[in-house]
């Protein structure tokens, strides 16, 4: 059997991080195929991707991944939880030998040490989560806080950073599922996930779609992305078909949250606590997204969580929905491949029947109604994201795009 590497990414946009990140894993795995899960038109942190989906994987292709796979929009804008395990399930369903994730933290021990924790919930740790939410906290923070009484030990520098909190939750999905895929850590080079600035050769994703926002001269880009990468970028952005952020997507969301009524706002994952009135009364009086935002954020409840909210009532995505998400085991979307992943397409198709070259034939063809569910979230996700194109909008861009 060939010997697989899985990764996990949103490369939005990739950049010479990302390409380092991959030439590492090369190194350490001699793996014959590397596959990529890579976030479609939205992302985990409540927001879009800068380029589509396809465009993203090409980038991804020029620069040496075989098989690049959509991680279905309902596990895109989840929480890192739900991102981790549906994305993990993929990786399962294709019989993936390794998965390698970067993180600030060196140590797997460390990370699965935690990662053990947070899977089995000893009592001790679920009372000190308990009281740490009680005291009005967001749960990120209620979490890191119970973590340190129970280890006995400051740990919130690693649980507070972004990609080690993704990598803790992903070994959490191999023990949920029992999978025997081995994981490995590639530290971070040079910036962290949140930077906001340019350094040398290497910059973060933030950082480069914020210089993007604010800058008309994107030369500076050529020394922190693979020539490639920037090229593909330049010629959206030229095209008009970029997306800058989720604020594209500010009237079109204020429309929605009006047309809502309270209930059907309850109904939006990650509402609790009577958030569903205070999210109606902000969008009958607020004009756009940042009052919007200004009005809701608090410290129970994240900015980050406020916009995976914003995104599930956009794209109609119900509670139900994520339970259902959460019980099944997702179809493989194809986006993009080289020679050696068209090998291996023919590898995966015998452990996982549901891959998905043609939307429209899978949709049509496909028995299990759930999977056609989830499929239908992707494709009004796609249909809405060109919409914030700043020039032309194409609508059925699942049926009509596909590698070449």
């Amino acid at each position: 059997m060939s010997k697989i590497l899985g990764i996990i990414a949103e490369y939005n946009p990739f950049h010479n991080g990302h390409k380092y990140h991959l030439e590492e894993n090369k190194k350490k795995s001699n793996s014959d195929y590397v596959v990529a899960v890579i976030t479609g038109n939205y992302t985990q942190r409540g927001s879009c991707s800068i380029i589509n989906k396809w465009q993203k994987a090409k980038m991804a292709k020029e620069n040496g991944i075989d098989l690049i796979i959509e991680l279905p929009v309902i596990y895109s804008i989840s929480s890192a939880e739900n991102f981790a395990y549906g994305a993990i399930k993929i990786l399962d369903s294709i019989n993936v030998s390794n998965l390698s994730f970067g993180a600030e933290c060196e140590s797997l021990e460390t990370l699965s040490k935690i990662a053990n924790i947070l899977y089995n919930e000893p009592s001790e740790y679920k009372s000190y989560l308990s009281t740490e939410l009680s005291a009005g906290l967001s749960f990120p923070k209620a979490r890191s806080n119970a973590l340190n009484r129970y280890m006995n030990s400051d740990i919130t520098k690693i649980i507070n950073s972004p990609n080690n909190i993704l990598g803790i939750e992903y070994l959490k999905a191999l023990k949920r599922i029992n999978s025997k895929i081995e994981p490995f850590i590639v530290t971070r080079q040079e910036t962290n996930h949140n930077d906001k600035n340019i350094k040398e050769n290497f910059a973060s994703s933030s950082s480069i779609r914020n210089y993007i926002n604010t800058n008309t001269n994107y030369d500076l880009l050529k020394s922190v992305m693979p020539i490639n990468s920037f090229n593909i970028l330049i010629e959206n952005i030229n095209n008009g078909t970029f997306v800058n952020n989720i604020y594209s997507f500010e009237k079109e969301i204020m429309y929605v949250l009006r047309k809502m009524d309270i209930q059907e706002i309850k109904d939006l994952p990650d509402v609790s606590e009577g958030l569903e009135n205070g999210i109606k009364k902000a969008a009958n009086s607020c004009n756009n997204l940042t009052d919007f935002l200004s009005k809701i954020k608090s410290k129970r409840f994240t900015l980050t969580r406020i916009q995976r909210i914003l995104l599930y009532s956009l794209l109609d995505i119900t509670k139900t929905d994520m339970q259902l998400s959460k019980n099944i085991i997702p179809y493989v979307h194809i986006l993009d491949f080289n020679s050696k992943g068209k090998e291996l397409i023919s590898e995966i198709k015998k452990s996982n029947p549901n891959i998905i070259t043609s939307v429209k034939k899978f949709k049509e063809n496909c028995k299990d109604h759930n999977l056609v569910h989830i499929l239908e979230k992707d494709i009004l996700a796609t249909n809405i994201y060109t919409l914030g194109y700043k020039k032309n909008s194409f609508g059925n861009l699942d049926y009509t795009s596909h590698y070449k």
